[in-house]
């Protein structure tokens, strides 16, 4: 294994493990959202942030909550059409902007924000004010453990040879491309928001939303339906199997630090997909979510109480959730690119080839 790879296989695993810990401990609502979000940032070959880009990425996850609060909440209760559409528009835009190559994690961490505002769109500022305090914990809890991760286990000094060989980055899509796949995430992503928002909203729907937000980032990438249908039953499925595992070992052996172990030895399985060499497994985003989806699915039942009857039945009512919504995702992504199918590079380079030669 290279050693770049390992490092980060370690710091994932060590780093996602300390954050649910801690968040165990403090158990403060919504508290299981820390690791995700940790886990987020230690999933990609990226430096530690900054304090100043960890205050941007805590302002992109909380501003459309405050904002949406104070000035979409009103129009979602009294003119719904009104609020639907500016929703719309904003997640288009947090699509469009992972789509045309900026930073995914701040991308990533809007859509949950926007995400969230549609479980409690029926409901009162209040709801907002306790989701603003609970996710803000948790981005600010987030990000100090992978300023941790990356004290005890820092990064590898940059290899000449590698830095030599290193391919440049591959170019950004033009808009119209950009602009189709934030499409086809937003034809994934509000259908289910609208179910939620029609339903009496909640903020216990924030743990379904933020699975939603992320198939729709999964979208956001240049793959077709057959692959991009793949890559999100994939990681609902193999996120959902890491969950089933955990949850009947603790079911046998209820125990915090047992709970701790096994989402550090599940950060090692799955990272040994998501690292490879120097840089990223080809399938690294389909694993991450998959690591991810474990932690979504596993977390808020065993704050329910591991082991009891409640607390396996909303288990197992949130695995098929998840699933029936990969289902629903899938299909979304495969009936999108039937009738708008994206144009190859190739055919699109001949078209101009042929407008010189007429």
């Amino acid at each position: 294994m290279h050693p770049a790879a390992a490092r980060r296989i370690l710091r994932l695993g060590l780093g996602t493990a300390l954050c649910l810990l801690f968040s165990q401990v403090v158990a403060w609502p919504l508290s299981f959202v820390a690791p995700v979000l940790t886990l987020f940032l230690l999933g990609l070959p990226i430096p530690p942030p900054t304090l100043k880009k960890g205050i941007v990425f805590v302002i992109a996850l909380l501003a459309p909550l405050v904002l949406g609060g104070y000035l979409l909440l009103p129009y979602l209760n009294d003119k719904r059409a009104v609020g639907i559409l500016l929703v719309s528009l904003c997640l288009f835009y947090s699509f469009y902007y992972t789509a045309r190559g900026g930073n995914p994690v701040l991308g990533a961490f809007m859509t949950v924000g926007l995400t969230v505002i549609t479980t409690v769109g029926s409901l009162s500022a209040e709801i907002i004010v306790f989701l603003v305090q609970g996710l803000g914990a948790c981005a600010a809890v987030a990000i100090v453990f992978v300023w941790i991760a990356h004290g005890l286990l820092p990064d590898l000094p940059p290899d000449p040879a590698l830095a030599a060989m290193k391919k440049p980055p591959p170019p950004k899509p033009d808009s119209a491309t950009a602009g189709r796949r934030a499409l086809r995430a937003l034809a994934i992503v509000m259908p289910m928001a609208l179910v939620f928002l029609m339903s009496s909203g909640s903020a216990a729907y924030t743990v379904v939303m933020i699975k939603v937000a992320t198939m729709g980032q999964q979208a956001t990438s240049a793959e077709q339906s057959k692959a991009m249908g793949r890559s999100l039953m994939e990681s609902t499925l193999w996120g959902g199997l890491g969950a089933v595992i955990a949850w009947n070992i603790l079911s046998i052996w209820p125990s915090l630090i047992l709970y701790t172990l096994l989402v550090g030895l599940a950060g090692l399985i799955y990272g040994r997909w998501i690292f490879q060499g120097p840089a990223v497994h080809p399938k690294f985003q389909m694993v991450q979510y998959a690591y991810l989806t474990m932690i979504v699915i596993l977390a808020p039942a065993v704050l329910d109480g591991s082991g009891g009857g409640s607390a396996g039945a909303a288990f197992w009512s949130r695995f098929m959730l998840f699933v029936l919504i990969a289902v629903y995702g899938t299909l979304a992504v495969w009936i999108f690119d039937s009738l708008w199918p994206e144009k190859s590079p190739a055919k699109s380079a001949e078209k101009p080839a042929e407008a010189v030669a007429g």
